[in-house]
């Protein structure tokens, strides 16, 4: 009887052992091949990175080598420091390295890219290199050929070694302490030589100058957790505190430093109400009431009105409605500051509207918070007329106004807003109202052309 069915059952066990072999290998195989394309994804990332360093300390000194008073040439050679930059920016975030402190090099090529972007586009027949600039460009020379050096070492490594990215990522996200793997080792002595460099001098538009400048724009004392949960109370129209979580943020970096507020509601906590505060001032930046949406009972004008007067009740005044979309029942409202019957695009608030009760469950505040600052509106020195003449002759006008927008050197300037149709499209069309040169164009989707024509304070 055993016999028998050993007989019977040999074959059906030898085919699910085979099967299973078969099933193991093909895994196996694709496991492999996965690791495999991550792998050459990583190094492509690398070598063009260590390439572009490469280039960019070769436009470096192909920019410093031209005349001062070759303009084309210097601009052309800034637009490739610029572009270059970037792409090394791009390269970087291609490596398996969030784990890995390479912040100073990151925060040292935005800088760098901000930097010769922002003098590629200014007109240096009226505003030339300074000497300042000058003497930045070459110690940005001089700190690239470093970074390039370094980059090409840990490379040879690679090379000669054959290293494999994916030892540092497993390297990485292990618990344990690193050790001897020369590609981290390479990388970290990178980041420790760019954190040692003297300050450079950025200029006004520098990235660090300006996170500073972003907290020194804040009004109010440091705040404390209890004054925060006061804040959240008020703003929420409730008296009780006590099932309010308050975490603090950013620890000693001043620019990152906020409270973070959880007010539990529903059941086991659901529909939460998440808001955050900045330390300086207790400005309220974020409040999102999250939940289920499930169906539009009211129309985008109304959740504008809702909108528009619930920044009014929570003293954000003289806001107007400049766009606004819909996605999953809920709409989105970007109101921007009217002064003096100009608009301030750089003072933005975002208010989401439930469109199934018309209740507010989002309000998005940086922009406005950080923009508050004191401006002299002055005269525009062309008249909307003059202005006018710098569209093109197809498009057919339909409103128009003054404003205040970011250009590309990130100041404020202020400009002849028009709101006109071409080609079956809406467009924003922005002139400087002191120079008669066209700032920005905007596409305007037609589910936002009725808050474009339709601007109310």
């Amino acid at each position: 009887m055993y016999k028998r069915l050993s007989i019977v059952m040999f074959p059906f066990l030898l085919v699910a052992l085979i099967g299973a072999s078969v099933w193991g290998y093909l895994e196996h195989q694709e496991k492999n091949t996965i690791l495999i394309k991550a792998e050459n994804q990583y190094q492509r990332a690398f070598h063009d990175l260590s390439f572009h360093m490469d280039k960019l300390h070769t436009e470096l000194g192909n920019t410093l080598a031209v005349n001062s008073t070759a303009e084309p040439s210097y601009r052309k050679g800034l637009v490739n420091v610029w572009r270059l930059t970037s792409q090394a920016q791009s390269d970087i975030t291609q490596l398996p390295l969030t784990l890995l402190p390479f912040n100073k090099t990151e925060d040292f090529l935005a800088n760098m890219a901000n930097y010769s972007y922002r003098m590629s586009v200014r007109d240096m027949t009226k505003q030339p290199l300074t000497e300042t600039e000058i003497k930045t460009l070459s110690s940005l020379y001089d700190h690239s050929a470093e970074i390039t050096k370094e980059i090409r070492g840990v490379q040879d490594k690679v090379m000669t070694n054959n290293l494999r990215w994916m030892d540092v990522e497993m390297a990485l996200a292990s618990e344990n302490e690193v050790h001897d793997n020369a590609i981290i080792d390479g990388f970290s002595i990178v980041d420790k030589k760019v954190g040692a460099y003297e300050e450079l001098n950025w200029g006004p538009g520098s990235m660090g100058m300006l996170s500073q400048k972003k907290i020194s724009m804040l009004s109010g004392n440091d705040m404390t957790a209890d004054q925060i949960k006061q804040k959240a109370a008020q703003f929420l129209g409730q008296a009780d505190t006590a099932n309010m979580q308050v975490v603090e943020n950013g620890g000693n970096t001043p620019e990152n430093q906020s409270f973070s507020v959880v007010v539990p509601s529903g059941t086991n906590g659901a529909d939460s109400a998440q808001m955050d505060y900045t330390k300086k001032g207790g400005h309220l930046i974020y409040f999102m009431k999250p939940r289920d949406v499930k169906e539009s009972k009211f129309d985008l004008r109304q959740a504008r009105d809702i909108a528009n007067e619930f920044l009014d009740q929570h003293e954000y005044k003289d806001m107007s409605a400049v766009s606004y979309d819909q996605y999953q029942n809920i709409a989105n409202i970007i109101f921007a500051k009217r002064e003096k019957d100009v608009t301030i695009y750089p003072q933005q608030i975002s208010v989401k509207v439930a469109l199934d009760t018309l209740e507010v469950i989002g309000l998005q505040a940086t922009d406005y918070i950080y923009g508050q600052v004191q401006r002299n509106i002055g005269q525009p020195k062309i008249t909307a007329a003059e202005a006018r003449k710098q569209l093109s002759p197809n498009m057919k006008v339909t409103g128009e106004s003054l404003a205040i927008i970011k250009n590309d050197l990130d100041e404020e300037v202020l400009c002849h807003e028009f709101i006109g149709k071409m080609n079956n499209n809406l467009y924003r069309v922005f002139i400087n109202a002191d120079l008669g040169m066209e700032e920005k164009i905007e596409t305007i989707r037609p589910d936002q052309a009725q808050a474009a024509a339709n601007k109310t304070t």
